[in-house]
């Protein structure tokens, strides 16, 4: 073998054409060698010739191919790979000699254990020499007919043409079938449709909004550009009056610039100074809201509309202690100041959850309304649009639901 990335040919295609059994040569860059024994090691040979070397009387059986290692790794290799031997072959045209003794009584005994006296044996010899036709040299054993007979049997391989242009339709067969599967996984990502090239270039949360309603994504992605707009200020307007910032002068200053097509005024034309504020403003109300989960993978039913909520779990208590170690056992007073360090910093504690959130956590909700105000201030109408119903559903919450409805009115009436 030559090519350290195949696993070779099989019997049939390494005696394709040819009128010579025992070494099948048809496949490029590999032999083919047969022997008497089936099960067991035989005596075996290689030498590699400047020229031609005579030809012993002494071989029963003798045939002749011509091979061309693909690579620099030519080695002789066991059945199923469990040995090599590396042959040092230059990668030119070489004439290939196959020379066997012993084959029948090899064939009748079959199997040779190591302790047992050799049966068959063979020479392997190599020569630089242009290409030509296999040739039976000299034929004694019955096995050895038998193999003439079968690859004679064999029809011819294909031209370097032909096996080139096998492999093209090939590739081209695996191309189409990859191209297959990338549209079917788009198919099922895009909600069962192939996305626009809007939809593909756009930003924004396009991805976040599919997982609630792909139907809605491709209706607004198909609406023109005022009804874009519209339908951003909708999910602006709703998400803001559901967490009660719709009273405060600098976001009914925002929303009103939206309706008017106006850019946003200060604060909100700074999207950092527009968080500043909602953490400053004294009136923002405390409200949270729980988290919106798309309908596939609602792992936690969302509580019914108007249902008490489920109160916090306390969080338990760390492991007594004493000594030392029971100072930092002690969980922190949350009711007291952060305590100042020498250097000016100020300890925070953090909580990091793992896995899928616990259904009872809550999140503020002016702070998820916000953003559906920002996103409809995008200068692209299909991003401005997205955007600002992906932030409007956060801020909705588990009742989500009731905003989707009347995003999809405003998307089929306009």
């Amino acid at each position: 073998m030559s090519d350290p990335e195949s696993y070779g040919p099989d019997l049939q295609e390494s005696f394709a054409g040819q009128s010579a059994g025992l070494c099948g040569a048809a496949t490029p860059g590999v032999l083919w060698l047969s022997t008497g024994l089936h099960t067991g090691n035989v005596s075996f040979a290689v030498e590699v010739h400047d020229e031609a070397p005579p030809l012993d009387p002494a071989w029963e059986d003798v045939v002749e191919v011509s091979f061309r290692p693909v690579s620099a790794d030519s080695a002789l290799v066991q059945w199923a790979c469990e040995a090599s031997w590396e042959l040092h072959l230059q990668e030119t045209d070489y004439r290939v000699r196959y020379c066997a003794q012993g084959m029948d009584a090899a064939h009748r005994q079959g199997t040779r254990l190591d302790a047992e006296p050799p049966l068959d044996r063979y020479l392997l010899q190599f020569w630089p020499a242009p290409p030509a036709p296999d040739e039976v040299l000299k034929q004694t054993s019955k096995t050895a007919a038998y193999w003439h007979g079968y690859a004679r049997q064999q029809p011819a391989p294909p031209t370097p043409a032909e096996r080139a242009e096998a492999e093209r339709q090939d590739r081209l067969a695996q191309e189409h079938a990859d191209e297959e599967r990338r549209i079917a996984l788009e198919r099922r990502q895009w909600g069962g449709r192939p996305p626009s090239h809007a939809l593909r270039r756009v930003g924004g949360n396009v991805r976040g909004l599919l997982g609630f309603d792909p139907a809605l994504v491709h209706a607004i992605d198909a609406a023109t550009p005022e009804t874009q707009r519209a339908t951003a200020l909708l999910a602006a307007c709703r998400a803001c009056e559901a967490a009660g910032l719709a009273g405060l002068d600098w976001i009914a200053a925002g929303l009103t610039a939206l309706a008017e097509g106006r850019p946003l005024p200060p604060p909100l034309d700074d999207p950092a100074q527009a968080w500043r504020c909602l953490e400053a403003d004294p009136r923002v109300p405390d409200r949270t809201v729980g988290r919106a989960v798309p309908p596939e993978r609602s792992l936690f039913p969302p509580p019914a509309h108007g249902d008490t909520l489920t109160p916090t779990p306390k969080p338990q208590s760390l492991p007594g202690g004493t000594g030392p170690a029971a100072v930092l056992a002690q969980p922190p007073d949350r009711a007291a100041p952060p305590t100042a360090q020498p250097e000016g910093g100020v300890p925070y504690t953090l909580s990091v959850t793992i896995g899928e959130p616990d259904p009872v956590l809550r999140m503020s909700q002016p702070h998820m309304a916000l953003p559906a105000l920002l996103g409809a201030a995008e200068s692209d109408p299909l991003q401005a649009a997205l955007d600002a119903v992906y932030a409007a559903v956060a801020a909705y919450g588990e009742d989500y639901r009731t905003l989707l409805q009347e995003v999809w009115s405003v998307c089929q009436e306009l």
